[in-house]
């Protein structure tokens, strides 16, 4: 299994999360946060007032899938949530050892 974490434009989420859902991917996560990267030229980068080293809010999505659903993930994260300018984001793809419940750490 895969893990995709993206982290993207606040002002995407409302088009990357219905076309993975319409894809088939039902379970996703969405963290809102600040960072930090090469798009300091960025018409959207600003100073944070809660973190001197963070310019730029983003929303870190997280899903997990069979190997082979990956790379349909990552086209539509890049598809739904490009604007073709520096500050849209990046994605990371792991490899996830074991999936369980928490309740009886049944396998998954």
């Amino acid at each position: 299994m895969k893990e995709v974490k993206a982290f993207i434009r606040p002002g995407k989420v409302d088009k990357i999360v219905p076309a993975l859902k319409e894809a088939g991917f039902k379970n996703i996560s969405l963290t809102p946060g600040e960072g930090t990267g090469n798009q300091m030229d960025s018409p959207d980068a600003a100073p944070s007032l809660s973190f001197y080293i963070t310019d730029s809010h983003i929303v870190k999505l997280e899903l997990v899938c069979k190997d082979e659903l990956a790379e349909k993930a990552i086209r539509i994260i890049s598809e739904f949530g490009s604007t073709n300018r520096p500050g849209d984001g990046i994605i990371y793809v792991s490899n996830v050892e074991r999936v369980c419940r928490v309740k009886d750490c049944e396998r998954i």
